[in-house]
């Protein structure tokens, strides 16, 4: 690990997952230590279609896409997951397997905590299941919105939207991917892709070089984009509430 790897992973800690900063100092204690840091690379794979499942992540600086893969390979996405959820929701509704994929987006880190010790967790039914359950709600939203946007909305709406969940997840307003990376996760062909991303690049809201998006005018996206990124948002920040737990209990 490089010396400026060695700075940012000192930087982290698990207050910056959304999920587990709104934990009760009292869970906080008694589930941390069981917290390992790992680094997700860009386009890792961490569980395939159909395997079970043996650890939940929480992001802090990555993104996870959760794709459905069908037979023939096609896939496309449905659910974005950054610092505000975790990846793995299915341990603790029953399932214990996925049909879909998950593979990270945006490379960084997210903290790892054994299926087992979840589970045993969430049997005390404190807050911690209280807020996995209001994630959950709020990805079943975000999967909802997707699947009506894939279905009734334009590419470049799509790519609007795409852009804007990303970057809601993201401390700043770079992106580093492929254009082929973008359409694998949209489902469609790599040339729309390009023509979406030469439309707004021409109109001043990116600038796209060498696989890295830089959003310039984040407003002008929210107004190429279809309602879907709206609801989204407003629902996730909605379950999510204003005032974390910890502030709550500084009171």
């Amino acid at each position: 690990m490089s010396t400026a790897e060695s700075q940012v992973v000192a930087t982290i800690t698990p207050l910056d997952n959304q999920i587990l900063n709104a934990l009760p100092e009292v869970e906080r204690a008694r589930l941390f230590p069981h917290l390992k840091l790992v680094h997700l690379p860009l386009g890792k794979v961490l569980s395939e279609s159909g395997a079970a499942l043996r650890h939940i992540y929480f992001p802090t600086n990555s993104i996870v896409s959760l794709l459905y893969v069908m037979q023939n390979g096609a896939c496309a996405e449905i659910a974005v997951v950054g610092n505000e959820g975790a990846v793995g929701v299915s341990l603790f509704m029953g399932g214990e397997t996925t049909p879909g994929r998950f593979i990270v987006q945006s490379a960084g880190y997210a903290y790892r905590l054994t299926g087992d010790r979840l589970k045993e967790e969430l049997s005390r039914h404190g807050e911690m299941l209280h807020v996995l359950l209001r994630y959950t709600q709020s990805l079943i939203t975000q999967m909802a919105q997707t699947a009506v946007c894939n279905r009734h909305h334009s590419l470049n709406q799509q790519f609007c939207r795409w852009l804007l969940l990303s970057l809601d997840r993201l401390a700043g307003n770079e992106l580093t991917m492929t254009q082929s990376f973008i359409a694998n996760m949209l489902g469609v062909r790599r040339e729309g892709v390009t023509e979406a991303a030469g439309k707004l690049q021409k109109h001043g809201a990116i600038r796209y070089v060498r696989g890295k998006i830089t959003v310039l005018d984040r407003a002008q996206l929210e107004r190429c984009s279809c309602e879907c990124y709206a609801v989204v948002k407003k629902e996730t920040d909605r379950l999510r509430g204003s005032t974390p737990v910890a502030l709550k209990n500084a009171d």
